[in-house]
């Protein structure tokens, strides 16, 4: 017996009546389908999210150019009323425009990261499939608004502060909603695998925001931001359509819990035993169900098992790791969202490149990205030691963040290399700790039964790096403003530095458990 068929979708609902009867007779694939879909899902709604949120460092070109030092287009010398500003906008037509163009960041993110508390204690408690759906029309139309300062001709930079913060309030939606959705679906089986390559769509996100809006940029900057909105807002109705946030609403199991790292197996007596990376042994026989077990259990007091009540802010703050996940991420997200919000103009100024060249090429920093996100998950499903995968990468972020400041400027061939690696390096850490690191600390031993604590989890540890990601790009429009470029890379690599300090004790840990793995063979 399962609990009762909850608010099915009605696309869904529609597909498995035209389709899935053929299936009926195995349930394994009905599951597998439905696996698939959700990754498929999660992973157009969160490319949609990034996608909305790069504009931003495209036009930023367009906004802050210096018009006396380029000839503006035959259509523009008839309007004489736009022939002193064809390429700029008031209020960043200034030589304070880095410092303004970096107060619209920090609106956006320092919104998003207040918000994002709230939110992941909203997703543990909300339909995931309404929150995720509202959340992404909500976001899209605030990227539309933004847009429409182009033909309706916005001014006023408070005006464009409040829709910035009001997009970074409803972006919180997606993070918590897709990362419990998937969670919920998967169990531990290659889930680094599985989250280094579903975190793609973070760097897919960016790329297809920088071509979107470079593709407009020099023309009608207006259309960078409106076409990205409209996409967005298609994708949540889709999102409301299809979704099913947890098996238990269509009738099949949960994904089996996860199983914590054990010592050496094959050599150990602790045979219905398992560690956590923190040296705790736990039966797994408590945890309800093998990953040999049937897809359907055979009682409905295992399924059971997997619900609970919503853990509150505190309880899900003492889970051992997350506060140094957290702090770590603090420092990641803040050399990602640098480059993220910046690395179009710094390309731009530091080369002749034209204003859609440097966009283009910016992408590759994000190319670099979807390599290291697949690398760090393979690193943690062959070791089994996130803290030191993440160490590693960020140990070796250090000196490619130095050789690209000093050499990325010099040819076009060790440009691109350089992006490649520093987006592998950079990103790698940042992708596995908000994905496959939040997953395994929100289904934590510690927390028994309970499975409402992957959103609560994911908000902490991501929220707290987005403080850093508002911080970053704000300094860095300071920073460049009044004292240049390379210090700005100083910044980033300390930044580095201290996300890789911040995990010492569970690096050493790391090394710990493999040692006494290594005696027990």
């Amino acid at each position: 017996m399962t609990s009762p068929l909850r608010d099915q979708p009605w696309g869904l609902q529609v597909i498995e009546n035209t389709f899935v009867k053929c299936c009926a007779h195995s349930r394994v694939n009905r599951m597998t389908w439905h696996q698939g879909v959700i990754l498929a899902l999660t992973y157009l709604a969160y490319t949609c999210y990034h996608m909305t949120r790069k504009p931003m460092s495209v036009v930023k070109n367009v906004l802050s150019f210096n018009c006396s030092t380029l000839s503006p287009p035959p259509d523009i010398l008839i309007n004489a009323s736009n022939q002193d500003t064809w390429c700029d906008w008031a209020p960043f037509d200034t030589a304070d425009a880095p410092a303004l163009l970096g107060i619209l960041d920090s609106a956006f993110l320092f919104a998003y990261a207040a918000a994002m508390f709230l939110s992941g204690f909203i997703a543990e408690r909300a339909n995931l499939r309404y929150f995720l759906a509202f959340g992404m029309l909500a976001s899209g139309i605030s990227c539309y608004l933004f847009g429409i300062a182009k033909p309706y001709n916005i001014h006023s930079l408070w005006y464009f502060v409040l829709v910035q913060a009001i997009g970074g309030v409803f972006q919180t939606s997606g993070w918590p909603g897709v990362v419990t959705v998937v969670g919920n679906w998967f169990g531990k089986a290659k889930r680094g695998l599985i989250f280094g390559i579903w975190n793609s769509h973070t760097s897919l996100g960016n790329i297809l925001g920088s071509l979107i809006a470079a593709k407009f940029v020099e023309s009608d900057w207006g259309l960078s931001f409106m076409v990205p909105g409209i996409i967005m807002g298609f994708t949540g109705f889709i999102i409301f359509l299809f979704l099913v946030p947890n098996p238990t609403d269509i009738g099949c199991a949960p994904a089996a819990p996860f199983r914590y790292r054990k010592f050496g197996t094959a050599h150990s007596s602790d045979e219905g035993s398992s560690a956590d990376e923190y040296g705790n042994v736990h039966n797994d026989i408590e945890n309800g169900r093998s990953e040999t077990s049937p897809i359907l259990p055979r009682h409905r007091h295992i399924q059971e098992n997997y619900t609970g009540n919503a853990i509150g802010f505190i309880e899900a703050m003492m889970i051992p790791g997350v506060i140094e996940y957290s702090l770590s991420l603090f420092f990641a997200k803040l050399v990602s969202y640098t480059f993220l919000y910046w690395l179009p103009l710094y390309i731009a100024a530091s080369t002749t490149y034209s204003t859609t060249l440097s966009a283009d090429l910016s992408t590759l920093f994000d190319v670099g990205g979807i390599m290291g996100a697949i690398a760090a998950g393979v690193l943690l499903d062959y070791t089994g030691k996130s803290a030191l995968t993440c160490a590693v990468m960020l140990g070796f972020a250090f000196p490619v963040l130095f050789l690209y400041d000093y050499i990325g400027s010099t040819g076009w061939a060790i440009n691109i290399i350089l992006l490649l690696i520093a987006g592998l390096l950079v990103n790698g850490p940042y992708a596995l700790i908000t994905t496959a690191v939040s997953a395994e600390l929100g289904t934590h031993s510690s927390l028994g039964n309970n499975s409402k604590a992957l959103a609560t989890v994911t908000a902490i540890i991501d929220g707290t790096g987005s403080i850093g990601a508002a911080v970053g790009p704000l300094l860095a429009g300071v920073v460049a403003r009044w004292t240049g470029w390379h210090n700005v890379f100083y910044m980033l690599m300390v930044a580095d530095m201290l996300a890789l300090l911040l995990l010492s004790r569970l690096v050493y840990r790391d090394i710990q458990l493999y040692r006494r793995r290594r005696r027990t063979i």
